[in-house]
Parts: C-alpha cells; structure tokens; sequence
C-alpha cells in the first residue's frame, strides 16, 4: 500500500479521521465525534522508536511504539467534526512530530463496527531512516530501554503498561506487548495491599 503525504489542503475536506494504536488510544487529547475499533492491514505496531523526549532522553532512550512494515493492527479510529481538523492537526504535529521520527500519511482503516466501512485516516507510521528507528529489538532490550526510559511525559514502564491496558479493554491481545509487560510486573511487583489502600 503506497503511503500518500498530507497536505493541508486535504485536511479540510470533512470530518477527519485520526487512527490510534498507542498512547492515542488511553490519552488522544483531542475532541471527537465518534471512537471505533478499526483495523489497519500492511503495518504492525512495535516497540520500534528510541524515546528521546516523551518517555527517554538522548542519554537514556525509552521505547515507544510506530508502526512498522508489515502485518496489521488493531487500534482505535478516531472522527474528529471538520471545524476541528486544523486544530487537532496541530495538536498531533506538537504532540507526535517531536523530532519527525514518524511520517504523517493517509492510510486506509477498516471500521470495526456494524457497517464495517473503509476510511481513510490520518495515520503516524514510523521513518525507517530515522535516528530513532529501533528497529526490532529483543525482548529483553525492549525491557532494558523501557526500565531506564523517563521523560518529559513520565515513566517508559506506564506508558507500556497503560497501552496494554486499552487494548485488553477492547478485547483483544498483542502479544509481544504483553510478554513485555509481564516482564515490567516481575521487575517491578505492585505493592501489597495495606489495611489503609481503600480509604
């Protein structure tokens, strides 16, 4: 599947379509109309992304998620009412275009509801030729970069575990990410109750 760039001009066509698969998922932090499960086909998340802001420093990279080549993935679609496109864009360059280690692109989604329609979305997909692709990793170096990561958005470690968490809410499993997150909990075992936690 070809990967056409944005461009504004097509932005303000309609409403807009913004596909989660990460932190989008738990924490968009935009306004929208309507949140669908949907399926992307010809890319896979992973841990691909070395965090140099968000979740690392250049010192001590974090992992964060991109899209890769390759496979599918489920996540969440996004309507965003058309009088907030501009505004939404924005927010995600800000927020996802840090260092520009993902590419903006149109992708095609599958909606995972009733009507099962195609639409077309705003889409991040990670640039391979990027410093911070990471590439795939090892279990156990995703598990050493995520331990060390902190940055300006907090802990590596919440980050992995909060999106495992949205995708066990919508129903389904990603394995890699869950073996990581099994990990995490054997690293860092949540604390024991006290006679005082339910107050």
């Amino acid at each position: 599947m070809s990967a056409i760039e944005f461009n504004d001009t097509e932005f303000s066509k309609g409403d807009l379509w913004v596909f989660g698969y990460g932190s989008l998922m738990w924490r968009p932090g935009f306004e929208f109309i309507e949140r669908v499960p949907a399926r992307l086909i010809g890319e896979h998340r992973a841990l691909c992304v070395y965090s140099f802001v968000h979740r690392g420093t250049p010192e001590k990279p974090g992992l964060v998620l991109g899209l890769d080549r390759g496979g599918a993935c489920r996540g969440i679609a996004f309507r965003v009412a058309e009088k907030n496109s501009e505004a939404t864009i924005a927010y995600l360059r800000e927020r996802e275009q840090v260092t520009s280690v993902y590419r903006e692109v149109k992708r095609s989604l599958w909606l995972e509801n009733e009507a099962r329609q195609r639409v077309s979305a705003l889409v991040y997909v990670v640039d391979r030729g990027h410093v911070q692709y990471a590439g795939r990793l090892s279990l156990a170096e995703q598990l050493r970069h995520v331990l060390q990561g902190h940055g300006q958005s907090g802990v590596n470690r919440d980050y992995v575990i909060a999106t495992v968490k949205a995708i066990e809410a919508e129903g389904f499993r990603d394995s890699q990410l869950h073996r990581l997150a099994a990990m995490l909990h054997d690293q860092h075992p949540l604390p024991l109750p006290t006679e005082d936690s339910d107050r």
